[in-house]
């Protein structure tokens, strides 16, 4: 007899499944990487480049949940003005949707004799925004050039955080990245991107650049590095008044940087677009035959060999329009970061691309850096002190969400049951090619008065699964009906859950302890510093990178527990074609998608299950720990766990 913690200690000795998750997402990944490199080789005309890009713009918008309208006036609000030697600096708040205040500061250089050109400066991750120092230089150093500079705060981050509370003068949830993933995350089951929100005040920053009469708004570039690099790209897809970007620190390839471990946040996860073979590339030629200057430096996160290679691989589209140009790329040695060699590189470059004159007779400006509160366009230092009415991504998720509902309850119940099962069951199903279990087991020690039994089986090609079927010694002999047992880190705390296994023993049945893909004896090795289930962790990135190939873990571990159904058949002496399904806490969602598509699920037992997707949409504040997993992308559009139970209970 040994103990339950004993039980906890066992090791897999038969196979080593720690690292089939990942390369099972790598394997995936890879052959949608190869498939997108053949068909962007494929391309020989301008007729077929364009339709590609085309394509791909709307998948893209299509994956981001489209844009929102454009409808609504900017009202524009110069806030102050600062005078420096050579030109000035206008503070100026815009809104891109309803009571969105988008805080910026416009650069103007001395001496304009008229419309002149112009460069939309998009921030990466600072968590002070337009005014972090770098940015400032960057900014300096375009306007001496000759150029307008307009530098616009990202949502979450400078006089834009989303969680500041006026009272306390503070915020929640902390700038940058936290704020990102905080609410972008929310956006996920409602079939969003939060690059929807990015991308779009982006587009708006545009239309009120294209209102000032110091501009041409046909000579107006984008650039910016990191996330603002990723904001620059998606304006070279998206937004066609572009006349010249310089992308920053971001544009790599997909296969070269889905092994550097890095997590992204959530406006950088493009839902699907790895599966239609959608790569860096396709950012590129979304410009063509415009001219582009690719940032880059050596020594990045996102790999350099990635972004020479697809330099390299894009000259051709340019050559296809008798282009006299063709995408550069300027590199500096350094670490992430927007360089002084990098700006030096950007303003030589929007200065000839968007003809600015004078260059050799213009007086030379100094670099001199202002504190944040000199650039605040608001007086409290941030647009929800100022502004009662303001929103945030949270707002309009709420808003998005009520939108859905709407849809959903003008739908007949048959009609949106319909709906929802088809498309819950090609989420689950779809692409998986159902394989044999060839299950393995071993025999353990008892554990009191109970006999368990170690089951290893194939859930799909390429991944385990795990799990402990647990019998009273009692019954021994005896045919036993079977019930699953579901909850977080599985077999690993089975001491925690001794007395539901004891109980459910007890009463006759095989309790079967499941360990899911990822989890518990199978969750993967670490691959970023952080703790697998912590936000930016092992399991985040590949449920991200899941995401990217159109599927998610949500769904993977759903048809888990249903071939663990299908696995309850083989263990001996089980009556099996009912099976019973415990499931606790956040798990408890993987029961309720299987117990939707499988009638073999008798009895449902949830305990301290979330009670539906929606309240957790509405919440303002939520436990992130090991979040996405528990994400199935665009569930809200088709139904909520009310539903599910409804229609089950019916």
């Amino acid at each position: 007899m040994s103990s339950i913690e004993d039980l906890q200690k066992f090791g897999l000795g038969i196979y080593h499944v720690k690292d089939q998750l990942r390369q099972w997402v790598y394997d995936r990944s890879e052959a949608a990487f190869e498939a997108g490199d053949r068909a962007r080789d494929e391309i020989r005309t301008t007729q077929e480049l364009e339709a590609r890009r085309t394509f791909m713009r709307e998948k893209w918008l299509e994956s981001a949940g489209g844009l929102p309208s454009s409808d609504h006036p900017l009202s524009p609000v110069i806030t102050g003005t600062i005078n420096r030697d050579g030109y000035r600096i206008e503070k100026i708040i815009f809104q891109s949707r309803p009571s969105t205040y988008v805080t910026s500061n416009m650069y103007i250089p001395d001496g304009l004799t008229g419309p002149s050109a112009a460069v939309l400066f998009l921030c990466g991750h600072s968590d002070n925004g337009k005014q972090y120092n770098t940015y400032q230089t960057v900014c300096q150093r375009l306007v001496a050039e000759g150029l307008i500079v307009f530098a616009i705060d990202p949502i979450g981050q400078g006089e834009r955080l989303s969680y500041y509370d006026p009272a306390t003068g503070k915020a929640e949830i902390g700038p940058g990245t936290s704020d990102h993933e905080y609410a972008g995350s929310q956006s996920i089951p409602l079939g969003d991107g939060l690059a929807r929100y990015f991308i779009h005040d982006a587009i708006r920053a545009v239309d009120y650049l294209c209102t000032r009469p110091e501009i041409d708004p046909a000579r107006i570039g984008v650039t910016g590095n990191s996330g603002g690099g990723l904001q620059t790209s998606l304006v070279m897809l998206c937004e066609p008044r572009i006349a010249a970007a310089a992308p920053g620190t971001f544009i790599m390839n997909r296969s070269s940087y889905l092994y550097s471990g890095q997590a992204q946040d959530a406006e950088q996860v493009w839902r699907g677009m790895s599966k239609l073979g959608f790569d860096h590339e396709d950012l590129l030629l979304a410009m063509a035959p415009r001219p582009v200057l690719v940032l880059a430096v050596t020594s990045d996160f996102f790999p350099i060999e990635g972004t020479r290679r697809t330099v390299a691989r894009t000259k051709r589209f340019w050559e296809m329009y008798g282009a006299s140009h063709s995408p550069g790329i300027a590199e500096d040695r350094s670490t992430h970061a927007y360089t002084r060699p990098l700006a030096d590189a950007a303003a030589e470059f929007f200065a000839k691309h968007l003809s600015v004159p004078g260059r050799d007779t213009r007086k030379e400006i100094q670099i001199e850096l202002l504190g944040q509160a000199e650039l605040d366009c608001t007086k409290s230092g941030q647009v929800r002190g100022d502004y009662a009415d303001a929103r945030a991504v949270y707002e309009e998720n709420g808003a998005r969400l009520d939108e859905l509902e709407r849809r959903r309850a003008a739908l007949s119940e048959d009609t949106q049951k319909s709906e929802a099962l088809g498309w819950l069951k090609e989420r689950v199903y779809g692409g998986r090619e159902r394989c044999e279990l060839n299950p393995r087991f071993l025999r353990l020690k008892n554990v009191e008065s109970l006999a368990p039994e170690s089951y290893l089986w194939w859930s799909q090609e390429g991944l385990f699964n795990h799990g402990v079927a647990f019998r009273d010694e009692r019954f021994d002999g005896k045919t036993l009906p079977v019930s699953i047992g579901l909850w977080e880190r599985g077999t690993t705390v089975a001491s925690e859950k001794l007395s539901w296994i004891k109980e459910t023993c007890a009463k006759g049945y095989i309790a079967f302890v499941l360990d899911v893909s990822g989890d518990g004896i199978c969750a993967p090795s670490p691959i970023s510093p952080y703790s697998i289930w912590n936000r930016f962790g092992t399991l985040h990135k590949l449920t991200a990178d899941l995401f990217w190939l159109d599927d998610s873990l949500a769904a993977v571990r759903a048809y888990d527990v249903i071939r663990a159904l299908d696995m309850a058949k083989q263990l001996p002496d089980a009556a099996a074609e009912r099976v019973e399904l415990y499931a606790e806490g956040r798990y408890a969602l993987y029961a309720e998608l299987a117990a939707a598509l499988d009638e073999r699920i008798g009895g449902l037992h949830i305990e301290n299950g979330p009670e539906s997707v929606a309240s957790w949409v509405r919440s303002r504040h939520y436990d992130p720990f090991d979040l996405l997993s528990t994400i199935l992308p665009g569930m809200l559009r088709y139904f909520d766990l009310p539903d599910l139970r409804r229609w089950r209970n019916r």
